[in-house]
């Protein structure tokens, strides 16, 4: 007999709940369970969502809201729960109070004896990530932060925007830190197998249209949040596309948050790097040879990122 694959969801906000929309649009898997501290944000969720049930071309087998007791035997945890980020207010400056919650959350899942694979998405994504491995001390292979996968759609989107091309041509990524600091890797840019540097050499893009887009990239989300206070369709796609591919043993590269242990020449931190992602969570994680100037840029994201750890850690202790 096959296991269904059942999907948690913890935090019923516009994130996680754009994030299961999509997943049963999907097909992703067959059970999803809803936890929230508003009992009734769960509830309602489960029967608005239920809905679907009936028109789905590729249906699921049942939604609940539920507890932590059913984590245990969950394949994949999604947790997007915490404050939201305030208008002018950058990911790192909701640390304490969200490592805070990320703490009781661990805590929580930890005691429900689960063994699966946890995606996290909640802000700082890299930082609360590394709260809830050292919460919960589980396999870092097994905890999965969302990272610069969005941050790098924004990318190469705007590229093939510049460009006049479909975004599923261009392969471009920011690695780093999910936020300000992170690092365009365009000396490993692509677009219809072609690099960016041939493009620049050709005219048909500049240097300063790349930091253009670069920095449209990362600063996409404060604008998004003073027109509609916050982002969650995007994200919500790209923590579908991370749980497919785990569920479903894609084999797939994408940039993640990972737990480095001297890869890229940082260890003992989170911050997104490309990986490949399977059934075990992060299966491998790809060093690229970057430029000088990128490996700069990336070590200085990661040591912003461990300054700001050092203030979560003090916010549980």
């Amino acid at each position: 007999m096959i296991k269904n694959k059942k999907i948690v969801l913890v935090g019923c906000g516009a994130v996680g709940t754009s994030f299961i929309y999509s997943a049963v649009n999907q097909g992703i898997a067959q059970d999803y369970v809803l936890i929230d501290v508003f009992k009734d944000a769960a509830i309602g969720n489960e029967m608005d969502i239920a809905d679907a049930q009936a028109v789905l071309p590729v249906s699921f087998n049942s939604i609940k809201a539920g507890d932590y007791a059913d984590c245990k035997d969950a394949d994949i945890i999604v947790i997007t729960a915490g404050r939201p980020q305030k208008p002018g207010e950058t990911r790192l400056e909701m640390v304490a109070d969200n490592a805070k919650i990320m703490k009781q959350i661990a805590t929580q899942i930890k005691k429900s004896g689960f063994s699966g694979i946890t995606i996290i998405a909640s802000n700082p994504v890299d930082v609360l990530t590394y709260v809830y491995k050292t919460v919960t001390g589980y396999d870092s292979s097994k905890v999965i932060s969302s990272g610069t996968t969005l941050d790098s759609a924004r990318l190469r989107r705007l590229l093939a925007a510049k460009l006049g091309v479909m975004p599923n041509t261009v392969e471009a990524y920011l690695l780093g830190e999910h936020g300000d600091s992170s690092v365009a890797a365009w000396s490993k840019a692509t677009v219809m197998g072609k690099t960016v540097q041939e493009y620049i050499k050709e005219g048909v893009i500049s240097e300063k249209d790349l930091s253009e887009i670069k920095d449209e990239a990362t600063h996409l989300a404060y604008k998004i949040i003073e027109k509609k206070r916050a982002t969650y369709y995007g994200v919500g796609v790209c923590l579908a596309a991370i749980a497919k591919a785990i569920l479903k043993n894609e084999q797939k590269m994408l940039l993640v948050g990972a737990h480095l242990n001297g890869e890229y020449e940082n260890e003992n931190i989170y911050t997104s790097v490309p990986c490949i992602i399977g059934r075990n969570g992060i299966e491998k994680i790809i060093k690229w040879n970057l430029t000088s100037k990128e490996q700069t840029l990336f070590n200085k994201s990661c040591e912003q990122l461990k300054e700001v750890f050092n203030t979560a850690k003090k916010a549980i202790a």
